[in-house]
């Protein structure tokens, strides 16, 4: 086997694989699709239209069908500018395409009866004193035409990988030397090469915009959910005149706890990056009930009374509700289902002795039990109405006691071991 016959079938396979590929893929529309066939047909067939015009036996009988088949061959290969840049996004229409090829096809033609191109003989294939001239300058139109619309093609990309356009470029304008030195053929490796490449290169650059797309959008999303949770967060504070600060404070709480908890070694399997992502952000949301609470109980400055705490206490079953008919549609279902269980189940006791359910140990959600610390330890902290805030020393006590009654016990060894820090 040859070395010509080598370099022939490499180029083949090469685009053979890249048609797969395309017929393959569904990352393109299909206009899309079939400009990237066209171009990686369009090198097969020039390949092996120069292949059996310079490779194979030649004959004399043979010249006007091997004139024919060259002149194709020559008509097509500017073409393939055109054809890739229509596959990089470049908008053309079939009529440009179309007229693009005739003017080639027309030129060749002539040139071809005339002999200024190329002929074929009793002595076989040469050149014409225009070779050059009528074949050159339609590929290197084509290829500036080709480099001109990559770098366009590149800027409406929010990565722009300018080695990799450098890296192809260089291929593309090698595959000039053989063309107008050497065997022709030897060229087409560097010009499947380089298709192939550019295929690569753009399909790479739309993953990427895609991937960014869809962070984009998901970023988009969580600011939509940030503001939509500190709104209702700012309409529970306007009612509730005692909380103050309450909100933003047990927010600093909870993200604190369950970042220590997972330092420490408790629940890691549970307290993922997202877990204390969305306990952060929802956190806001535990007495979201309180808006359906009457004003004369929640903001009644004295004790309230039994009929009037069991008002209070359906708040937990309220806010689980409300949760979830106004976060329903508007994100995932995980996250809807987590604010739910902080506003429903905080105030859940460790022994199965809270509200609104009775639930018990683990039963009660994590971000739940994480919460409940939180909430209380707030609660004694800050100044109410009926009471006095406790000193630092007295509340923490007061968490150390409620271990294994109210509180998860495992959340109080971790609330303990970084006092100091839910104390500054």
């Amino acid at each position: 086997m040859t070395f010509f016959t080598c370099v022939f079938l490499l180029t083949e396979l090469l685009m053979l694989a890249m048609i797969l590929h395309v017929v393959g893929y569904s990352g393109f529309s299909r206009g899309q699709k079939t400009w990237y066939l066209a171009t990686f047909l369009s090198v097969a067939f020039c390949a092996a239209a120069e292949y059996i015009a310079l490779e194979t036996p030649y004959q004399p009988s043979r010249a006007l069908p091997l004139t024919v088949l060259t002149v194709l061959q020559f008509s097509v290969v500017p073409l393939l500018g055109v054809l890739f840049s229509g596959a990089l996004g470049i908008h053309h229409r079939g009529r440009f395409v179309a007229a693009f090829f005739a003017v080639s096809l027309l030129t060749e033609t002539v040139a071809a009866i005339f002999g200024w191109a190329f002929r074929f003989d009793d002595a076989g294939y040469s050149r014409g004193p225009l070779f050059f001239l009528v074949y050159g300058s339609f590929n290197v139109a084509s290829m500036l035409y080709l480099i001109r619309n990559m770098f366009l093609v590149g800027r409406r990309f929010r990565r722009k990988d300018t080695r990799t356009i450098a890296m192809v470029l260089v291929i593309l304008i090698a595959g000039i030397v053989p063309m107008a030195a050497f065997r022709v053929n030897i060229a087409y490796l560097a010009v499947a090469i380089s298709a192939s490449l550019c295929y690569i290169y753009y399909n790479d650059l739309v993953q990427q915009d895609s991937q960014e797309d869809l962070l984009l959008k998901q970023r988009r999303i969580t600011d939509m959910q940030t503001q939509m949770v500190s709104g209702m967060a700012n309409l529970i504070e306007s009612r509730d005149l005692e909380t103050g600060q309450h909100i933003a404070r047990t927010g600093r709480y909870v993200r604190l706890l369950a970042e220590r908890a997972r330092e420490d070694g408790v629940y890691t399997d549970q307290l993922t990056d997202r877990f204390i992502s969305l306990l952060t952000m929802l956190a806001p949301l535990h007495d979201i009930g309180k808006i359906l609470v009457p004003d004369r109980i929640l903001q009644k400055p004295g004790k309230l009374t039994p009929e009037e705490y069991e008002a209070m206490k359906r708040h937990a079953a309220d806010g689980g509700k409300v949760v979830r008919k106004v976060m329903f549609g508007l994100t995932d279902e995980d996250s809807v289902c987590f604010a739910e269980d902080i506003a429903k189940f905080h105030h859940e006791r460790w022994d199965g002795s809270g509200y609104p359910e009775g639930r018990k140990g683990e039963k009660i959600p994590l971000c739940a039990r994480i919460m409940a610390i939180a909430d209380v330890f707030d609660a004694l902290m800050s100044e109410r109405c009926y009471k006095e805030p406790y000193p630092g020393a007295k509340a923490v006590e007061i968490i150390r006691a409620e271990a294994g009654r109210h509180f998860d016990p495992e959340l109080v060894r971790v609330f303990l071991n970084h006092k100091e820090e839910f104390l500054s």
